[in-house]
Order: structure tokens, then sequence, then C-alpha cells
């Protein structure tokens, strides 16, 4: 072996190696592959996957208590999906009842939040009007309870009633289009994001198929008067493969950008959109709003132990928001850069789309995606992506065209 330094002078280092003695190179893809093999061979149960986390017990070094090792386990077919959400919802719903749940047909009016409710275990009082065959209105009724979770959406009137503060939020505006099925082939097994100050000035525009039809659609913050422009844009910008098609459904929904400045207040929690758990890139929050929920009702459960106390504000803020904190913080602070640095601009945009060609991004991208962490632990491949993200900035403000300038 040949030590070579800067300036070109060679010294071989295996001088002194005996004639049964060498340096090795191996493949490791090879290697690899026989170590698994040979432990399978030898009885070992391989499980493919990607370990998330574990659980390490506090006296772990002096007891025989056991390790728990929490992973993803590979599934074929596993993908990105696209759902419909009138699907899912009555999915859940129908799966909470069948847990127990008592489901009302209603609409939440008001909440009496008491004076004291942070320091006492006064109940809380709802209003709602109670869906009823015939009636317009329905009929007004109200019941005292210990705890509200609010999962009631972006504009949610559990945080209105616990003053939680206000957030920033996108317009997400989208047409349900059917499509003739020729076009509808297409998109049976393919989604289109894209991006352009056309379409959205710090958003992305999205074609993305449901089933047997395509919701078309865009968001933005910072221009929110002009989104039908924009959304005639992505209408423009998919063109023929969606001409022909029919609107069957028009829908616009606000996007938090950011959690809610109050999350918990008393005995009272928000969840998914409510509490502002979308993440910025994506947009996506149902699996969070999911999450979110879950994990607030395990720890306020516990909490509870078996319904003979009422939790603190203080005991499921250093529960429930500390671990879902733990658990996420780090994802949503990635990718809000990530937004800041490539929806901004044109060239940003550019260099966005190209750099979405690398392999390594598109693994890194969509394992993240996947498992809801951020992932990329191979210190040289993020070294080069650095290097490949400063070429594709200055390649892509090069070629951009100017984004419009808007009041």
């Amino acid at each position: 072996m040949n030590l070579i330094s800067p300036t070109g002078v060679e010294v071989n280092i295996g001088e002194t190696l005996q004639p049964d003695e060498y340096i090795g190179m191996c493949r490791r893809e090879i290697m690899d592959k026989y170590l698994r093999d040979r432990a399978i061979e030898y009885g070992a149960e391989p499980i493919n996957g990607l370990v998330t986390s574990i659980d390490v017990p506090a006296d772990h070094k002096v007891s025989e208590s056991p390790y728990t090792i929490h992973y993803q386990e590979y599934q074929e077919g596993s993908s990105a999906g696209v759902c419909r959400r009138e699907i899912m919802d009555k999915y859940l719903r129908d799966r909470a009842i069948e847990y127990g749940a008592e489901p009302i047909n209603g609409l939440v009016t008001s909440i009496d939040v008491p004076a004291d409710h942070k320091v006492s275990e006064s109940p809380y009082t709802i209003h709602y009007q109670e869906y009823q065959e015939g009636s317009s209105a329905g009929v007004p009724k109200s019941m005292e309870v210990d705890l509200i979770v609010g999962g009631d959406g972006a504009n949610s009137r559990v945080a209105k009633a616990m003053d939680a503060g206000q957030y920033n939020f996108a317009i997400a505006f989208q047409e349900r289009i059917k499509i003739p099925d020729d076009k509808m082939t297409f998109y049976e097994e393919m989604a289109e994001m894209y991006v352009g100050d056309d379409v959205s000035p710090d958003f992305y525009g999205w074609v993305f198929p449901k089933y047997d039809h395509v919701g078309v659609g865009t968001g933005t913050v910072v221009n929110r008067p002009a989104i039908k422009q924009y959304q005639k844009a992505i209408r423009d910008r998919a063109g023929e493969k969606i001409a022909g098609g029919k609107i069957i459904k028009v829908e616009a929904h606000p996007i938090p950008e950011h959690y809610r400045p109050k999350r918990v207040q008393g005995r009272i929690a928000l969840v998914g959109d409510a509490a502002g758990y979308v993440t910025k890139c994506s947009g996506e929050g149902i699996y969070f709003a999911a999450k979110s929920g879950r994990m607030a009702a395990e720890e306020i459960v516990k909490l509870m132990k078996g319904g003979t106390v009422l939790p603190t504000q203080a005991q499921i803020e250093d529960t429930y928001l500390a671990k879902y904190d733990k658990l996420y913080g780090p994802t949503y602070a990635v990718l809000d850069a990530l937004q800041k640095v490539f929806y901004t601009n044109n060239g940003a945009r550019e260099a966005f789309v190209e750099l979405c060609n690398s392999k390594y991004v598109q693994q890194v991208t969509f394992d993240s995606y996947l498992y809801k962490k951020v992932q990329g632990n191979n210190p040289l491949d993020d070294l080069k992506l650095l290097g490949e993200t400063v070429g594709c900035l200055m390649r892509g403000y090069s070629r951009a065209t100017p984004d419009a300038v808007f009041s």
C-alpha cells in the first residue's frame, strides 16, 4: 500500500508485511450479505426494518429489566399514500365506537371554562347543537366534563375557549376533478408536485390521485387573496393530463404554520391541527393529528389512575407535550428550514427540483416521510449533499425567471 503526500511523495507502508499477511479490501455489500446469511444459518431470526428508538430502563446496569426496541418493519409495497379523508374519517369514527366511545352528531357552539380551572377540579361545560332529523338548527344541549382533548381542526373552538392564542396559517384550496378513465390511468401510481411562483409564492401545487378522481390544489401564506389565481395556474400547468375533467367538489382549509402558543391549559389539551401540528414543506398533518391524539389520550389515561384522580396542567405538559416535542420537534425544525430555503423564489425552486434527482436525497426524504423522523446519518454523503446543494442553488439562480411582485 502506498501513502501519498500532498506534494506527491510516495511511501510504501506495506514493506514490513510477511508473506502470509496482507491489507485486505472488502466490498461491504458482499461481506454484509455473507454475515447476515451466516447469522441466519446459525439460528438468528432476521427482521428487515429500521430501529426508531430503544427504551433503556433506568436501573439496567444493576437489574435484569428488559430493553424495548421499537422499529418499523419493512412491508412489501411500502409507499407514500394519499388518502380520501371522507373514508378515513368514517373509519376512525367507527373504530372509536367499536372500542367504546359514545358519539354525538352535533356542533359545539361554546365551552364554559371556570376561572379557577387550573387550580381546581371544577367541571367544564360544553354547549352544542345536536343533529335532529328534519331540523336545520339542531337541538341545543350541554354536558359537563372533567377534561377536554380538542382535535377540532385549525379553527378550533376548544382553542378559542382555552385562550390558546393565534397562529399564522396558509390557505389550501383544492378541486376534486373527475377526469376521463384514459387520463386517470396515468395517476393510478403517480402523484405530482409543481413548484413555481405561478402556482404558489411560498408552497407548492399538486395533483394527487383519489382512487377514481384527482385532487388538484395549491396553498399560500403570504398572498392568500390570490389563491384562485394560483389555482388556475396549477390547472394550466397540469394541462392535458386533466383536460376534459369535471369538478365534483371544491374544498378550502386553513393549514397551521406553527404550534399554538399554548397547547395545554388546565385540563384542556389540544392535538392535531388545533395544536398546530402540520409540517412545513409537505403540509402533512394527518399522521401527526392521529399520533398526537393517541399520545395525549394514553398519557392522560395513565395520569388518571383508573379515574381516581384528575391530571394537572403541569402533569399533562410533562408527559404528553414533552414526549411529543422530543419525538417530533427536530422534524418540524428541519422542514421549516428547508421550506425557507427552497420555497422562497424560483431560483431556489429550480435548485430544489435538481437536487431531488439525487438518489441519496430521495432516500433521506422518503425515509423521513415514511418514518416521521429526520433521516440521514452518513456524514460523507451529507457533506457531498452540502456541496451539491450549493452547486444546484448557483445553477438555479442563473436560469430561473424572477418571481412576480405582489403587494
